[in-house]
C-alpha cells in the first residue's frame, strides 16, 4: 500500500505499523518523541481554503469560496487543481489571465455576466467541458465564459500575487501548486505516541521537525541548539498561535535579528515578561521588537501543529551545533573537519584530554571565522555530579550559575579552602539565590563527596560547597542543615579538589553514571 514519510511517497506491506516503517525507512526519530499522523490527502484539504499557484514569474495565492453555491466549483478544483500543473498560460490580456485545458464533467452556460478584478473562474471555452480553463481576473469586465451554472463560474478570489498576475503572458507556465496549511486547517492532524499503530492506504506520517538557522542571531541560535536534548525538545505551553519551549526561561539573551513572526518562525524572547522563552509559530503574528529571530521551520511543520503540551518532538538542525565541550580532542578534530573548520588546540594536546572551553562560543561565528581555539584538561580533572530530583531550584541554580543549563560543561570558582577542614565552598550569586528555599535538607548526616547549596536560610544563601569526610552538625558550606539543599554527589574522583587554592575553576559536567 502508498503512505507517503516525512513527505516522501512509498510502498510499504499491508498491515505495517509506524514502528515498522521508521525502522523501514530509518527516519529521523527519538523513542519518547510524537509523531504526525494524517488520514490522508482529500482528508487534510477538505479543510484548506487557500492555495499558492507558482509560475516562472512568481507565486499567486487564491483563496476558495466556501459558501453552499461555489460548492460544485470548488470540489472540482480539490480534486482536479493538480492538472493545471505544467500547464502553459493559454492566454493573457489586459483584463485577464487563462491556464488550461482540462477536461471536467461540468455543463456550460451562455449568459453574460458582471466580473471584477480577483474573481477566479472556471471557463468551459467553446462550451466544452474539454477545454476548461482557469481564469484569473486582472481587472473588471463583462464577458461570456461559457461558465457552469454555479455563482457566475466563481470559486475564488486573488488575495496575493496580483503583480505577478499582471506580469503574466502566453511564455509563461505553471510550475506547481500547492495547498496553504494553516492553523485553522489541521483539525484532521492527530500526534501519535503508540509506535504500534497500523497504518492504512494514503495515510501521511511526519516523524521529525527540521529548521535552519538565522545566521544573524549568534548568541540567541545557541539559545534554541541547548534546548535540543537526545535529539528532542518538550513542549511547555500550547496555544492556538504558538508552540512555546520554557525550559531555559528566564535566561537573558541579547536582541539580535528582529523579524516578521510568519508561520514556522522560530524566536526567542529577549526583552520583557518571558526572557529566554521560545517559541515556534503556528499562525502570523505581528512584528516584535522583543522577540529575537533564531530559525524557521523546514520540514515537519505538521509535527508543530499536531503537538501538544508536554510531549516530545524529534528535531533536526539543517546546520547542527558546533558543540565540542566535553568531549576528547581527537573527537572534536573529527568533527570540525568535517564541517570545514580548522582546530587550534591551546595548551594541552592530547587526544584523550576533554574539551572545557572554546572560543568562539557560538556556532554561527565559528562557521564565519572558520576556525575555532580549545581548551582541554585530563579527564580525571573533570568534575562530574550525579543531580538529585528532590531538589528543582536548588538543582537549576546551580546550572544556571555554572553554565551547565545551557552547555555540557560549566565553571565554578572556589570562594573559600583552607586545609585540614576537609571542606571546600564555591562562589555564589546571592540575586540569583533569591529564590532558593529549602529542599532536600540533610537529616542525620552529610555524606563525604556530596555537593550542597547555602539556601535563603542564612545570609550566604547561594554558596556552593563539597565535604571530604562524613558530618553530622554541618553541610557542605558549613552551615546547619535547615540552611543546607542537597543538589547531588561527585562521581568522579574529588581528593584533589581539597587541596586547590581559592580562585581556581573547577570544571564540572552532569554525571552519566546512573548508579
Amino acid at each position: 500500500m502508498l503512505i507517503k514519510i516525512n513527505g516522501e511517497e512509498m510502498d510499504v506491506a499491508e498491515a505495517s505499523t509506524i514502528q515498522d516503517v521508521i525502522e523501514e525507512t530509518n527516519a529521523p526519530y527519538t523513542p519518547g518523541s510524537i509523531v504526525c499522523l494524517i488520514k490522508g490527502k482529500k482528508e487534510l484539504e477538505k479543510n484548506i481554503s487557500k492555495y499558492k499557484i507558482r509560475t516562472n514569474k512568481g507565486s499567486i495565492v487564491i483563496q476558495l469560496d466556501e459558501s453552499d453555491e461555489t460548492k460544485p466549483l470548488v470540489d472540482i478544483w480539490k480534486n482536479q487543481y493538480d492538472e493545471f500543473v505544467d500547464l502553459n498560460i493559454r492566454w493573457s490580456t489586459t483584463t485577464e489571465v487563462a491556464i488550461g485545458p482540462i477536461v471536467t464533467d461540468l455543463e456550460p452556460t451562455s449568459e453574460e455576466y458582471k466580473y471584477y478584478e480577483g474573481d477566479v473562474v472556471l471557463s468551459l471555452s467553446s462550451f466544452s467541458n474539454e477545454s476548461t480553463h482557469l481564469i484569473l481576473l486582472k481587472d473588471n469586465t463583462t464577458n461570456v465564459y461559457s461558465v457552469p451554472p454555479f455563482n457566475k463560474g466563481i470559486f475564488a478570489r486573488v488575495i496575493g500575487g496580483k503583480k505577478t498576475l499582471d506580469n503574466l503572458t502566453d511564455d509563461d507556465s505553471v510550475s506547481s501548486i500547492e495547498p496553504i496549511i494553516e492553523r485553522s486547517t489541521t483539525k484532521d492532524i492527530v500526534s501519535v505516541s503508540d509506535l504500534t499503530t497500523v497504518l492504512e492506504e494514503g495515510n501521511e506520517l511526519y516523524t521529525y521537525m527540521s529548521f535552519d538557522i538565522d545566521e544573524e542571531s549568534p548568541v540567541c541560535v545557541e539559545h534554541l541548539f541547548a534546548l535540543i536534548k537526545d535529539g528532542k525538545m518538550k513542549v511547555s505551553y500550547e496555544s492556538e498561535s504558538f508552540l512555546g519551549f520554557y525550559e531555559l526561561a528566564s535566561l537573558e539573551k541579547p536582541k539580535e535579528h528582529v523579524t516578521k513572526r510568519n508561520r514556522g518562525t522560530i524566536t526567542v524572547r529577549s526583552d520583557g515578561v518571558g526572557v529566554g522563552k521560545l517559541f515556534i509559530y503556528r499562525e502570523n503574528r505581528v512584528l516584535s521588537p522583543n522577540h529575537t529571530t533564531v530559525g524557521n521551520v523546514v520540514k515537519g511543520m505538521e509535527l508543530i501543529d499536531a503537538a501538544k503540551e508536554n510531549e516530545f518532538i524529534t528535531v533536526k538542525a539543517e546546520q547542527g551545533r558546533l558543540m565540542l565541550l566535553n568531549k576528547t580532542q581527537a573527537e572534536a578534530t573529527e568533527m570540525l573537519s568535517a564541517a570545514g573548520v580548522e582546530h587550534m588546540i591551546d595548551g594541552l594536546v592530547d587526544d584523550n584530554a576533554i574539551i572545557v572551553e572554546q572560543t568562539p562560543q557560538h556556532t554561527i561565528d565559528i562557521l564565519k571565522e572558520g576556525k575555532v581555539i580549545t581548551k582541554a584538561i585530563n579527564k580525571d580533572d573533570l568534575c562530574t555530579i550525579k543531580f538529585t530530583d528532590n531538589a528543582p531550584r536548588s538543582v537549576r541554580y546551580f546550572k544556571l550559575l555554572s553554565g551547565l543549563l545551557e552547555n555540557p560543561v560549566g565553571q565554578i570558582k572556589i570562594h573559600f579552602a583552607v586545609p585540614g577542614m576537609h571542606i571546600v565552598i564555591f562562589e555564589g550569586d546571592k540575586k540569583a539565590a533569591k529564590g532558593l528555599v529549602p529542599e532536600n535538607n540533610p537529616v542525620d548526616k552529610v555524606i563525604r563527596g556530596q555537593i550542597g547549596i547555602t539556601n535563603m536560610a542564612s545570609k550566604s544563601a547561594g554558596l556552593i560547597g563539597i565535604r571530604f569526610e562524613d558530618n553530622s552538625d554541618f553541610g557542605p558550606t558549613a552551615e546547619t542543615f535547615d540552611a543546607t539543599n542537597i543538589i547531588g554527589d561527585i562521581t568522579s574522583d574529588y581528593d584533589y579538589l581539597e587541596n586547590l587554592k581559592e580562585g581556581v575553576v573547577v570544571y564540572v559536567a552532569e554525571s552519566n553514571n546512573e548508579s
